[in-house]
């Protein structure tokens, strides 16, 4: 087991870090999260890869090693996951411009009519509550505003990429790994001023975060056929931190912008950017308020334990889907 795991992290001084990690969980100030209380990761991994367990190290091994080739060539990776529309990168551009007008930003979204069909229906679904039914592009942007077309953008742009998943375990996690990104994306939001972070950033860096998990559960399927996917403290541990690398080079192969990518991987470590602090903020509250939704146990008392600062954020995630 430690000849993948040093390949995995690269070399001994990583494998002591990983293997230490299964110990213990780094969490944002106010975030219960001791081996004691309650192991986030752990627990959301358990979560999307469902009660049973497979024995066995070739498993784990062929999993991890197939990862580890994938970090290093982030195009075959991006390869297992949907393309993001083409149109994507030039919007996100084009919506960090503060002095682009409406009618520009309406021309390049109707350059892909599927994005224009999802934008419609999504200002006509109950979450915005308009008045009168939207028909239009133009309708859509005096609706919600500039900030609000871009994180909407952005949300029906990544859910088909996470949400609509082939093979038996991706199939199993997609909409659970879906359902966080949503709220974690939010909450790094709004997260981020309070942090001096780009709100819209880490908005990106939220919907982006698992996008290397959908990876591994699609290698996981090819990999494991039938069996269970693995479920040992070391292997989670080690699949997530994959996972995340995944994720960081996805983004940058997606041309998002390069602070999104440096966020994922920074998040979590003590000298990490404002955005990466924002981006951890929101990834533990959003998979704390999916596994409280659930009812998983020992959620409910990592929630009541919140800070008013963190549990505001935490009771929105909840509001925001009402």
């Amino acid at each position: 087991m430690k000849n993948w795991l040093a390949r995995l992290f690269g070399g001994p001084a990583r494998l002591e870090r990983a293997a230490a990690s299964a110990q213990h969980v780094s969490a944002p100030s106010g975030v219960v999260d001791s081996p004691r209380l309650f192991e986030l990761d752990l627990a959301f991994y358990r979560w999307l890869a469902g009660g049973t367990v497979h024995a066995g190290e070739a498993p784990e091994g062929a999993i991890l090693d197939e990862l580890a080739r994938l970090a290093r060539d982030p195009q075959a990776a991006a390869g297992l996951v949907p393309r993001v529309p083409a149109v994507i990168p030039q919007l996100l551009r084009s919506l960090r411009d503060e002095g682009m007008s409406a009618s520009e930003l309406a021309r390049q979204v109707g350059q892909d009519v599927s994005l224009v069909a999802e934008v419609i229906r999504e200002v006509n679904s109950p979450y915005y509550r308009a008045g009168t039914k939207i028909g239009n592009i133009e309708g859509a942007l005096m609706l919600l505003g500039q900030n609000g077309l871009r994180m909407l953008l952005a949300r029906v742009a990544f859910r088909p990429v996470i949400g609509a998943q082939s093979g038996r375990l991706a199939r199993q996690a997609a909409p659970l790994v879906w359902s966080q990104s949503e709220k974690c994306a939010l909450a790094a939001s709004m997260a981020a001023p309070s942090l001096g972070a780009d709100p819209f950033e880490a908005y990106l860096a939220g919907l982006t975060r698992n996008v290397g998990l959908i990876v591994a559960f699609r290698l996981a399927d090819q990999v494991l056929g039938p069996a269970a996917l693995p479920q040992s403290d070391v292997f989670a541990h080690a699949l997530l931190d994959s996972a995340r690398t995944l994720s960081a080079r996805i983004a940058t192969l997606w041309e998002l912008p390069p602070p999104v990518g440096q966020a994922i991987l920074q998040a979590g470590q003590h000298d990490a950017t404002p955005l990466a602090q924002a981006l951890h903020e929101g990834d533990r509250l959003a998979m704390l308020r999916v596994l409280f939704d659930a009812g998983v146990e020992g959620a409910e008392g990592a929630a009541a334990a919140l800070p008013g600062a963190q549990q505001r954020i935490f009771d929105k995630l909840q509001s925001a889907e009402e």
